[in-house]
């Protein structure tokens, strides 16, 4: 698998990667230390004492952060980059710029949090901050950074101010990552953004100090960061938890202002909650990679439902660009909205009217109202054909032609139901539908695991004297065969045509990008045990020569 670190253009003095790891372990204090943890502004070149330099540890897990105003003249305008010499491209920066308020329309008043993801402009300069790549290898696969994406976390506030010309006070405050920690962000941020808006810049400077005090984000490490006096205790996952499990212990500590059981997930029955009769057929939009438009009232709502529609198919990595929150300013838009060639494998989420019009030659479109907590159970919304779609003022449903290859599994359906009527939290029907698209995309899996697995060469065929043998190809067809006696009947008692959703899939990016991923690991195994055998066979060499060598000298 690729590795990489995050991006930063400020010095980068790392050590050799077992003095990182030797620092990021000694980070890791216990919460009274945390707590107690005080930032001391460091000149910008000056030891911390831990072998990094200033904005090392800021680095590893935020690129920068950004104020966004509203200028009368100019519009939306980045104010602060923070740290002064973080590097933003200008085409990066009006991304930012647009992507940090909501559309007019939507009429976000008071507060409001959301995330949005970019295109990373070309020929920025590779990251120097190697040791990050050790840890990004431990990470599950849905959880490794992108090279060519920045994620953008929002806490944008807009309020009455009848001192101001406009009649309102309108400013985002936008953490700038590669690491895709949406619920860990969004957490940072309710405890800064408040306390920022009302203190400005020293209040954000003292933010950051302590960001760059952070531990490094090590997988499987359980984390104690303190920001602005209060202590957040978090658990990154690593490549070998068990998959739907959570590993952070819930222990009452007083020096603990927040403990996170997740930093990626979102609430995911909420999201699913006005079209959740057709969950099941919404995963395979997503296993299969097919274009899907989100159509929401807020930015919240948008990146909200995207993020679990990519998250559905977890374990599996969504290889297909998304984009939590898509605007009309887009550097991209030309790209996704053209008519002159059939629409993208990609993920969109957006809030303008102007998009039910553009977007209409989209196959596959998802309208959603207010997600709020559900107190009554939803009225079995229809898939509808997409000419019905006229506006954005269309009524909440899936807009599309497509036909499900799997039959809709009733039995979650009414287990929902029931936590409804029973008013179950929305968190225990998260678990409870987290669970089932997890053992759908197990079931899934397996089988395709299991045959990539058939194709790793008998040890016994790698020999010291010859180069590492190669994997045998992948064919569809043989695979195919596999399915009778091996296939997802075993685990899943979901019914349908799994021979043609296995065919669709074998030809989506979600196919390409997870076989490209094994085949890249299975061909690393494969040169590390024909390294161990011609090792062996140069220890046996030397032991023969040295023996050969004491026999002469007797005679």
């Amino acid at each position: 698998m690729a590795l990489w670190g995050p991006d930063s253009s400020g010095p980068c003095s790392r050590g050799p990667l077992e003095e990182a790891g030797a620092a990021a372990e000694e980070r890791e204090a216990p919460a009274a230390e945390a707590a107690a943890a005080v930032a001391v502004p460091l000149d910008e070149e000056e030891d911390d004492g831990r072998g990094l330099l200033r904005w090392d540890g800021f680095s590893a897990w935020l690129h920068c952060v950004c104020v966004v105003g509203f200028d009368l003249e100019l519009g939306q305008a980045v104010e602060v980059i923070y740290p002064q010499h973080s590097k933003l491209t200008d085409k990066e920066k009006t991304n930012i710029c647009y992507l940090s308020f909501p559309d007019s329309n939507s009429g976000c008043l008071g507060d409001t949090q959301f995330c949005f993801r970019f295109r990373q402009s070309s020929g920025r300069r590779v990251s120097l901050h190697c040791f990050l790549d050790q840890f990004d290898k431990d990470l599950p696969v849905y959880l490794k950074k992108d090279p060519a994406y920045f994620y953008g976390y929002v806490y944008f506030r807009q309020v009455r101010d009848k001192t101001l010309k406009r009649g309102y006070f309108q400013k985002s405050l936008v953490l700038i990552s590669k690491l895709p920690y949406i619920h860990f962000f969004h957490t940072v941020l309710k405890q800064i953004a408040p306390e920022y808006f009302e203190k400005s810049k020293p209040y954000l400077e003292a933010a950051c100090n302590d960001v760059d005090r952070w531990p490094a984000p090590v997988p499987g490490k359980t984390l104690y960061l303190p920001i602005m006096g209060v202590v957040m205790k978090v658990r990154i996952p690593t490549c070998h938890d068990k998959p739907g499990t959570t590993q952070i212990v819930q222990v009452a500590d007083t020096h603990i202002s927040v403990v996170l059981s997740t930093v990626h997930e979102v609430d995911l029955f909420r999201c699913f909650f006005p079209v959740f009769f057709h969950s099941q057929m919404l995963w395979e939009l997503v296993l299969l990679g097919e274009p899907l438009v989100v159509m929401a009232p807020s930015p919240s709502e948008s990146s909200e439902t995207v993020l679990a529609l990519v998250n559905c198919i977890s374990p599996l990595k969504y290889f297909s660009d998304f984009r939590p929150y898509f605007t009309i300013h887009d550097s991209e838009f030309k790209e996704y909205t053209t008519r002159t060639q059939a629409p993208p494998s990609v993920i969109l989420g957006v809030t303008n009217p102007f998009f039910a019009k553009t977007l209409q030659h989209w196959p596959h479109i998802i309208r959603i109202g207010d997600l709020k907590p559900a107190g009554e159970i939803p009225k079995q919304v229809k898939v509808k054909k997409l000419k019905n779609l006229k506006t954005l003022d269309s009524k909440p449903g899936v807009y599309t032609s497509y036909k499900p290859y799997l039959n809709r599994d009733e039995e979650i359906i009414k287990q929902l139901q029931k936590g409804v009527q029973q008013k179950r939290p929305s968190e225990a029907q998260s678990v409870i539908l987290r669970r089932y698209f997890l053992e759908l995309t197990q079931s899934f899996i397996i089988p395709l695991e299991r045959y990539v697995a058939s194709l790793m060469p008998l040890q016994k065929s790698i020999s010291p004297w010859k180069s590492p043998p190669q994997l045998r190809q992948f064919l569809p067809e043989e695979f195919m065969k596999t399915l009778e006696k091996t296939g997802p009947q075993l685990t899943s008692r979901i019914k349908g045509d799994w021979i043609g959703l296995y065919r669709h899939f074998l030809k989506s990016p979600n196919f390409d990008g997870w076989f490209k991923t094994r085949r890249k690991e299975m061909t690393q195994k494969l040169e590390a045990l024909h390294l161990e055998a011609l090792c062996k066979e140069v220890r046996e060499l030397h032991v023969c020569v040295i023996l050969t060598f004491i026999g002469g000298k007797k005679r």
